[in-house]
Formats: structure tokens, C-alpha cells, sequence
């Protein structure tokens, strides 16, 4: 596959020594943000703020962060990218890989770190994970073999079901790898798969309809962006109207009341992040640090969502658990 190779070592190495002398001088550092919501609306946002506190960074003393949304409408990141841009900020965080894809199709020289995006050397966003080079560096999300473990745990809450959807979409690489790996597990069990696209919040209602013609009996919906800081409460709250077990990845998903989430922690990638945005911001250049990806993953279970749902999950399954939300 070909790879685009960053050359600006340079230029990166002289934004090294701007930070290195806005730390000594106490300049405020402006960082830009596009995120699905206003990234200070994130409950989770605190914890990056924590973390930077504890490296000796105090919000509005010694950096700021430019939130530009994009509501969670995929056609709108490229606006949002350009006007986290247009603020001149010192560093970006992007968050996933459409958004990291609108950032790099910019060319913009700033620090990246990204947070969340997947397969960065096959988009193209660095020349390695362990020596990134360039530009970019951050923490990125885990491979789809995730994904095949989710649709797994979710047989296992749900054994009865036998045509199951899968929402997915199709903008993301690593999404149609994890459709294979899924398409591929459930006709070895003679299972049906139903996939559906589903880009934005704004599909959830056309989703919905079409898993309800599909008479699917569960719902694996695979994560974006907008899944992360969205509202994911709503979409819980229809799959238990229609009775369908749901899987997800993240933690909060399963407070939110879908049934399993198996996947990493934000937190834990918060703290990275703010691990990497020290680093650069004290002068180190991006591409002198190694791409992280999570090393931990979590199951959490909500048993509030199996009672609505007449399941009784296996015990198997709950020793297994990490979370249980009663």
C-alpha cells in the first residue's frame, strides 16, 4: 500500500522551540479541537483537563482549547477543521479518522496529535508507529479484530438471536475489515448478518427503519465519532423499545443502557493524550514520539438492560466482566 511519508522535520523541530520558550515565558498555548459535540460539553473533557494539571498545565493560565463542532454530521467536519484552523492555534487534536483525513488533506504543518483514529499508516498519517516522523503522532484506536470479539460477547448475552444487525460505516477502513471479520463468524454459526449504513446521527431514524424491516433480532452498532461524545442514551432506549440486545465499545455506552460494550477506556486515552500534548508543548517534535494504541479492554455489562430484555446473562459472561450497571 502506498504511504505518504511527512517531511518537515525542520519545521518541526523550530515549533519545538516556540513551545519551549512559551513554557518558560508562560504564553498561553492555543489548541484546536473539532469534535462531533463542543469538546467542553464532553463530560469526559475534565479528565483531559485533570491530566494536564497534574503535568503542571492549568487551562486558561497556561493553554486554551478551541472547540469547533460538527454536530455529528460527517459532512461537516471539513468546515469545522477549517475553522478550528482559521483560529491559529499551536497544536490539534484530532479525534478519529475522518477527521484526521480532513486535518491532513489540509497540509497543515501544526502538531497533530491524534486521538482515536485508526490504521494511521496505511491513511497515510505517519510512516510508522513507532517512529512516526513528520508531523503527527497520538494514540490511536485498536485494530478490527475488536470488533469480531464484540459481536462474539454479544452471541454469548444473546445465544437466541439469529438475524442480527450490524450498523456500521462505510467511510471507515477499519469498519469494513470488522464487517468481514463479522460476516465471516456468523455463517460459520449459520447466522444472518443485516448490515446497515449509518454515518451520522442523522441516520438514526433511517437506520432504525431498515433493522426493523430486516426484522433483526440484535443490533452490534460499531463505533465513530459521534458515538463517543454523542447521545448514546437515545439510541440505547430505542433498541430496548424494540427489544434488540446491542453491542458498542466503550464503557459509558453500557451506563447509557446498551447491553455490552467491550472496548478501551477514554479515560485511559485522556491521560494519554495529555501525556502527548505535554511532550510537544515542552518542545519535544511530534514525530520523536511513538504512536500509542489502549493496552487494556474492558467489558461492562448492564444488567438493567438485560432484565428489560427477558435475557438472563451467562455466568460465564459476568465473571468475565470488568463493569456490571445494575
Amino acid at each position: 500500500m502506498k504511504r505518504r511519508t511527512i517531511t518537515l522535520l525542520p519545521l518541526g523541530l523550530a515549533l519545538a522551540a516556540s513551545f519551549s520558550v512559551r513554557a518558560q515565558t508562560q504564553r498561553i498555548v492555543r489548541i484546536a479541537w473539532p469534535a462531533s459535540v463542543p469538546i467542553h460539553q464532553w463530560p469526559l473533557y475534565a479528565v483531559f483537563v485533570e491530566a494536564m494539571r497534574e503535568r503542571g498545565w492549568v487551562e486558561g493560565m497556561h493553554y486554551i482549547v478551541d472547540a469547533a463542532s460538527y454536530g455529528g454530521q460527517a459532512e461537516r467536519i471539513p468546515a469545522a477543521v477549517a475553522d478550528a484552523l482559521a483560529r491559529k492555534p499551536d497544536l490539534i487534536i484530532g479525534s478519529g479518522l475522518q477527521a484526521m483525513r480532513a486535518l491532513m488533506a489540509t497540509k497543515t504543518p501544526l502538531p497533530i496529535v491524534m486521538f482515536g483514529a485508526a490504521s494511521p499508516v496505511e491513511q497515510g498519517f505517519v510512516a510508522s508507529l513507532s517512529r512516526p516522523g513528520g508531523n503527527v503522532t497520538g494514540i490511536i484506536a485498536p485494530d478490527e479484530g475488536l470488533l469480531g470479539k464484540q459481536f462474539e460477547m454479544l452471541l454469548r448475552a444473546a445465544p437466541a438471536a439469529r438475524r442480527i444487525g450490524v450498523a456500521y460505516n462505510p467511510d471507515i477502513p477499519p469498519h469494513l475489515l470488522g464487517l468481514r471479520d463479522v460476516e465471516a463468524a456468523a455463517q460459520r454459526k449459520g447466522l444472518q448478518l443485516r448490515p446497515v449504513t449509518m454515518r451520522s446521527s442523522a441516520e438514526i431514524g433511517a437506520t432504525v427503519d431498515t433493522l426493523l424491516r430486516e426484522r433483526v433480532d440484535a443490533v452490534h452498532f460499531f463505533l465513530q465519532p459521534w458515538l463517543v461524545t454523542g447521545d448514546v442514551a437515545s439510541l440505547a432506549a430505542i433498541a430496548v423499545q424494540h427489544r434488540w440486545p446491542t453491542a458498542l465499545a466503550l464503557p459509558p455506552h453500557a451506563q447509557a443502557g446498551i447491553l455490552l460494550t467491550y472496548g478501551f477506556r477514554q479515560e485511559d486515552q485522556l491521560r494519554r493524550l495529555a501525556y502527548y500534548v505535554d511532550r510537544i508543548m515542552r518542545g519535544t517534535p511530534p514525530g520523536d514520539l511513538p504512536v500509542e494504541q489502549p493496552t487494556r479492554i474492558y467489558l461492562a455489562l448492564n444488567l438493567k438492560t438485560a432484565r428489560a430484555l427477558g435475557l438472563t446473562l451467562p455466568q460465564s459472561l459476568l465473571a468475565m466482566a470488568d463493569e456490571v450497571v445494575e
